[in-house]
C-alpha cells in the first residue's frame, strides 16, 4: 500500500485516511478547570469532512484519543454522536484504535464504528502508542510530536510534525489544541525510546507539507540559531 503523509495532519495507505489525537472535549475539561476556550468541534469535523471529500477513502482510522476527558462529560455523549452523523456517509468504515483517553466508548458500536486495539495494514501495526506491543513496523499518534522553530532575532513558535520513519511512522495530533511535544527535546511514546531512527521530519503547513530533513540535521541547525 502507497504511504501518503497530508498537509491535514492525516496519513493515506491505500485506501485509508488516518488520523489520531482528535481529543473532543477538550474545552469542556478545560472549563471546569477554570480555563476557557472557544470550542473547535466545527472546525475538525469541517476539516475531516473536507478531506475525505477531496480524497475519497474507503475508510476512515481514528489512532486513539478520540476523546480527551478520562471522566465522561456531561455533553460527551452528545458530541461524540454528532461527529460521527457527519462523518460516516462520507466512508464505508470508521475503525477506532483505542488510545489511552478512550474510556468508556464501547458504545460507539452502536453507531456502528469499530473499537479495537490494534490494527494490522499494508504491512503496518496500528496502534495508539502509550504501551508497546510486539511487531515490526508501526503507526502511532500519542506523542503530539512537534519541534520548534527560533529566527534570527530568537521568536520561537512550536509547530506540529509527522515524524517518519522506516520502522515508526508518528502521526501529529489533530486537534488544534494540542500544541505538541518537543521532540528534540524530549519524548513521551515508549515506542521512541524503543525505536531509535533518525526520522524524516515534515512539517503540514496551510496546504503544503515543509520537509525538515533528518532529525538529527535539524538539531544541529537549530543549535546555531
Amino acid at each position: 500500500m502507497k504511504l501518503k503523509p497530508l498537509p491535514e495532519k492525516a496519513l493515506k495507505l491505500g485506501r485509508n485516511i488516518i488520523v489520531a489525537d482528535l481529543h473532543l472535549g477538550y474545552e469542556v475539561a478545560m472549563a471546569r478547570e477554570g480555563f476557557y476556550l472557544p470550542r473547535v468541534f466545527h472546525e475538525m469535523v469541517g476539516s475531516i469532512e473536507g478531506l475525505l471529500r477531496r480524497e475519497k477513502p474507503k475508510r476512515l482510522i481514528i489512532d486513539g484519543d478520540l476523546k480527551h476527558s478520562f471522566i465522561p462529560e456531561w455533553r460527551e455523549r452528545a458530541e461524540l454522536k454528532a461527529f460521527f452523523e457527519e462523518i460516516s456517509p462520507l466512508v464505508e468504515e470508521i475503525v477506532l484504535v483505542r488510545g489511552n483517553h478512550d474510556v468508556g466508548i464501547a458504545w460507539l458500536r452502536e453507531l456502528g464504528v469499530e473499537v479495537v486495539d490494534e490494527l494490522e495494514l499494508g504491512g503496518w501495526k496500528l496502534v495508539h502508542g502509550h504501551k508497546v506491543v510486539e511487531g515490526e513496523r508501526f503507526i502511532i499518534g500519542h506523542e503530539h510530536p512537534a519541534i520548534r522553530l527560533r529566527d534570527e532575532v530568537g521568536a520561537v513558535v512550536k509547530v506540529p510534525a509527522f515524524l517518519m520513519g522506516e520502522k515508526l511512522i508518528v502521526l501529529p495530533a489533530f486537534s488544534p489544541w494540542a500544541y505538541g511535544n518537543d521532540v528534540l527535546r524530549e519524548v513521551v511514546s515508549p515506542f521512541l525510546r524503543l525505536i531509535r531512527e533518525d526520522f524524516r521530519v515534515l512539517v503540514p503547513l496551510d496546504n503544503e507539507l515543509l520537509d525538515f530533513g533528518r532529525l538529527s540535521g535539524l538539531r544541529v541547525a537549530l543549535s546555531r540559531l
